[in-house]
């Protein structure tokens, strides 16, 4: 019997031993290991996503599939920036201030790109997202509520009656779209080139394109290097292009008008804000 007694006692402090590990030795990781700290971080901001999307899902639920629970979207998501310590300027806000349909177009960086997109989102403004997040459990439910436009980019046909069935919403319903036109997330420090599906959308329903461009994350964020600390970045808003009057034959054009003063803008953020190139 006292044996029995000698062995649970063992048991006990060998699980308070390993706790008292755990819980002294995650802190230090956390603040000696940079790689450590980039994975704990991002672990926690793909969580924490799926959680705020299980709360934002029966809110949303109540109006159906609708643009405008984006709002509801929206409000969940503003506060995220404060829990990684991010600053995030915004120029140019009053370019979003034309009263119709336009098209939307932004850099790709990362998956941190939702919470420059969340900032400065217009009302009634919807981003189109490749299927696969369709399928992601709680996040693509919620993303399909909020109105979220998905197309299928392995298949051209579905992709261009996709397309061309945003013009008609776009036009009928007062709905803005947010594109991103390289297509994939870009960590170079650059921009890749445009794929054209945003620019024949604007130039399809005669409506302006306005760049959003996201500085680059160098400040604080790098996945290459594993490195995720606190910082800053800049939103701009450039002034909308117009397409009235544009055919298809003028979309090449168009696009590398539009990704030029993207890359300028990019560049001179990248300089003011001291990110390397």
């Amino acid at each position: 019997m006292q044996t029995h007694i000698c062995s649970g006692t063992m048991e006990i402090s060998l699980g308070q031993g390993l706790l008292i590990l755990v819980l002294v030795v995650v802190p230090l990781l956390y603040e000696w290991s940079t790689t450590f700290k980039y994975f704990c971080k991002m672990a926690f901001y793909n969580s924490y996503i799926l959680f705020l999307a299980v709360i934002v899902i029966p809110i949303c639920a109540v109006r159906g599939r609708n643009v405008d629970n984006m709002k509801i979207i929206r409000f969940m998501m503003l506060h995220v920036k404060y829990l990684y310590g991010i600053k995030i300027d915004v120029r140019g806000t009053e370019n979003f201030n034309i009263k119709q349909p336009y098209v939307i177009v932004s850099n790709h960086q990362s998956s941190l790109d939702l919470l420059g997109l969340m900032e400065v989102l217009p009302d009634r403004c919807v981003p189109i997202a490749k299927k696969e997040l369709m399928y992601m459990g709680t996040v693509g439910l919620a993303c399909w509520l909020g109105g979220i436009i998905f197309i299928n980019r392995k298949k051209t046909d579905d992709a261009i009656s996709v397309m061309a069935e945003t013009a008609q919403t776009m036009l009928c319903e007062d709905v803005r779209v947010w594109v991103f036109p390289e297509g994939t997330r870009n960590h170079n420090g650059s921009m890749l080139p445009f794929k054209r599906g945003a620019f024949h959308l604007a130039v399809q329903a005669q409506v302006p394109i306005i760049p959003v461009v996201i500085s680059s994350y160098r400040d604080f964020y790098s996945k290459k290097e594993r490195r995720f600390t606190t910082g800053r970045c800049t939103v701009q808003i450039l002034p909308p292009m117009p397409t009235w009057g544009l055919g298809a034959e003028d979309v090449p054009a168009l696009t590398d008008r539009v990704r030029q003063a993207m890359l300028i803008a990019f560049e001179g953020l990248s300089v003011e804000l001291g990110a390397p190139q």
